[in-house]
């Protein structure tokens, strides 16, 4: 079955941009149904994170959420098998400029759109980058998403997060910049609580530690998919006075910053994931 989906997103891959997005956005609406764990998991999150919302609302929200993840999932496509231009003329790159005077070390935080590979890989078409990836079940699957992260990384500059962040420092210190997706639910190890839309989030603590490891400045980039097809990577100005030397508050800067972006698109985040799996001692799971 693996080996059949592969095939038909090599074939997709061809389509056009518009159509691609209309593909993924279909497949979304189906797996809504066909995923009743996911989409369990997605209404949870969108209740406590929504509550002011109403059950229709937050029902619609949830639908849109599926087909951004799946239109984003069927565009990587093009990411894993199209040519450079081409992957160029599907993400348009805003404020390239704050990463080129950012200085010699910097940390890119990628917060967890469904346009987040297509931003990283345009990316790192014409600057060397260095980043993280997550051991898959699948060998099949594990070796594509290993080739597809590093197709444009000659140095292979890329490790499996329970590798951990050793090389990657070094790197940084090489002045190669880090793109790095933080903000998921690792677990309570080096995790800190802060709040996401108001509930208490395991918020990884390795961004502050990295900056400070380091000395890098955090470009925070964000992507959005475009209605007619493909995606729009915007970078921002490097952040001031991060790391602050309080983790606890530069981890809830993180995650504010983030929220101000999700609010803004609330249906292209990863509501799919158990974003409040980890619960504070003696907290109810919600899952």
């Amino acid at each position: 079955m693996t080996r059949l989906v592969i095939a038909l997103m090599w074939l997709v891959h061809w389509l056009p941009f518009r159509a691609l997005a209309r593909l993924g956005e279909a497949v979304g609406s189906l797996l809504f149904w066909v995923i009743p764990e996911r989409r369990r998991v997605t209404r949870i999150n969108l209740e406590k994170c929504f509550p002011e919302l109403g059950a229709a609302e937050r029902e619609k929200l949830a639908r849109a959420a599926f087909r951004a993840f799946c239109r984003g999932f069927v565009e990587r496509s093009v990411l894993w098998w199209g040519s450079a231009a081409r992957i160029k003329r599907m993400v348009r790159v805003e404020g390239i400029e704050h990463l080129e005077a950012a200085g010699p070390r910097v940390i890119v935080l990628a917060p967890h759109f469904a346009g987040v590979e297509a931003a990283g890989t345009c990316l790192s078409i014409d600057h060397e980058f260095c980043t993280l990836y997550a051991h898959q079940k699948d060998p099949v699957v594990d070796r594509l998403l290993l080739k597809g992260r590093s197709r444009f990384r000659p140095n292979k500059r890329i490790v499996s997060r329970q590798q951990g962040l050793r090389r990657v420092l070094r790197w940084i210190g090489e002045g190669v910049p880090f793109y790095y997706l933080p903000d998921l639910d690792f677990g309570p190890q080096g995790s800190l609580f802060v709040p996401f839309f108001g509930v208490s989030a395991a918020t990884a603590r390795g961004l502050p530690y990295i900056a400070r490891s380091t000395g890098a400045k955090v470009v925070p980039c964000v992507a959005r998919l475009l209605p007619e097809g493909g995606t729009v990577a915007r970078l921002y100005p490097a952040w001031r006075d991060f790391p602050s030397g309080d983790e606890l508050a530069d981890a809830r800067r993180m995650m504010a910053f983030i929220e101000e972006r999700v609010r803004e698109m609330p249906e292209q985040y990863h509501w799919l994931h158990k974003r409040f799996k980890t619960r504070p001692p003696g907290e109810p799971k919600f899952y």
